[in-house]
């Protein structure tokens, strides 16, 4: 029997994806299946985030709602749902940034007779990606509040847990399985890339048969993207952009590894040479300790020749000096006498001298102290006696 196939944009591209949630009913019936709960009632919130392709911010993809959840119990609440679709692992930290947004806005609040409450929030996330370690395509991340012993705790929620901490799904979309045997199955099926065109990756093939009546529009929503011209051209963009950012990383890549390859060539060389520099030194240690050893053995021949010949000369030198003091003796006697007479000589002009100077100088503090009296300063007087 031949299966009936249709095709439809492939929502995994962004622009594809927000032109899909762009229609409120289609976008209600997406989260209410996505969550397991329904949801009554869902606003687009407008958002300073950066979704359009053309200006290159297409790697993380986001759009918030305001919705109205109703549970199994008929219980209704209001919640802020964020979707973030990624397409590299590297994109945490984006991830991170916008959440931390979401729990500082003051547009997240709603009024309470006593004071404004936060709206609770609600993550999800659609990967381009596998993570490091989970290989279930469909992951929900929930809260349960346990006391110290682990023990699960049940009744009302606490504000302030809750305005702190919130629940997640995320979707791995390389690990969507070809099962079609849940609603949930169904929807993600859409994003399922083993659908894909051979030719053409912007269009996916499903089968009508997986898919009842109440995903309709959804299909329908998904077929009329293909025909709109803005939507063919921002998928289009996208890959473009995507296609240079892979080119880049394979260069970056390529550059790294030959980097790479350089540093541990130079490490080696720097090893070798190192070693052979060491092997230098620890030669020239061995050499130098040689030549201190011959240095010290030629000094102390030295040495030793030349304390021989001091004797002899010593030898020689006390004989010519035995009869040279004989003879030095009485010349000394007449040399001390005359240099007795000669000292005293010499003091007896100092002291004249110095009686001279003295004399002077006292006649030239009374010349100054003469002119200071007549009314001359001290530094004028001084030039002029000097002068």
């Amino acid at each position: 029997m031949t299966r009936e196939i249709t095709r439809i944009a492939n929502p995994i591209y962004d622009g594809a994806f927000k032109y899909l949630l762009d229609d409120n009913r289609v976008a209600r019936f997406f989260l209410s299946v996505l969550l397991g709960q329904e949801v009554v009632d869902l606003n687009l919130r407008p958002t300073e985030h950066c979704t359009d392709i053309e200006r290159r911010c297409v790697t993380v993809f986001r759009i918030d709602f305001a919705a109205k959840i109703r549970s199994a119990d008929g219980a209704e609440k209001l919640v802020i749902i964020e979707i973030q679709k990624a397409k590299y692992a590297t994109d945490i930290m984006r991830f991170r940034k916008y959440l931390g947004q979401q729990y500082a806005s003051e547009n997240n609040v709603r009024e309470a007779p006593a004071a404004p409450r936060t709206l609770p929030i609600l993550s999800i996330y659609l990967l381009g990606h596998q993570l490091d370690h989970l290989r279930e395509p469909v992951i929900r991340v929930t809260r349960e509040y346990r006391d110290v012993c682990g023990a699960l705790i049940t009744g009302p929620r606490e504000e302030f847990i809750e305005s702190l901490t919130h629940d997640s799904i995320v979707v791995q979309i390389p690990l969507l399985k070809p099962s079609r045997q849940t609603d949930l199955d169904r929807l993600l099926g859409l994003f399922d890339q083993s659908q894909s065109d051979p030719s053409n990756a912007h269009v996916l093939s499903i089968a009508d048969e997986d898919y009842p009546e109440k995903f309709q529009p959804v299909i329908r929503r998904l077929m009329k993207a293909i025909s709109e011209p803005s939507v063919r051209d921002t998928m289009q963009i996208e890959d473009d952009y995507l296609g240079e950012l892979e080119s880049l990383e394979r260069a970056i890549a390529r550059k790294e590894d030959a980097l790479a390859k350089k540093d541990d060539a130079l490490a080696k060389k720097d090893a070798s040479i190192a070693k052979k520099d060491a092997s230098i030194a620890k030669k020239d240690a061995s050499i130098a300790k040689k030549d201190a050893s011959i240095a010290k053995k030629d000094a102390s021949i030295a040495k030793k020749d030349a304390s021989i010949a001091k004797k002899d000369a010593s030898i020689a030198k006390k004989d010519a000096s035995i009869a040279k003091k004989d003879a030095s003796i009485a010349k000394k006697d007449a040399s001390i006498a005359k240099k007795d007479a000669a000292i005293a000589k010499k003091d007896a002009a100092l002291a004249e001298k110095n009686a001279a100077i003295a004399a002077n100088q006292i006649r030239l503090q009374r010349a100054i102290a003469a002119l200071v009296d007549q009314g001359t300063s001290e530094q004028q007087a001084r030039r002029i006696v000097m002068g």
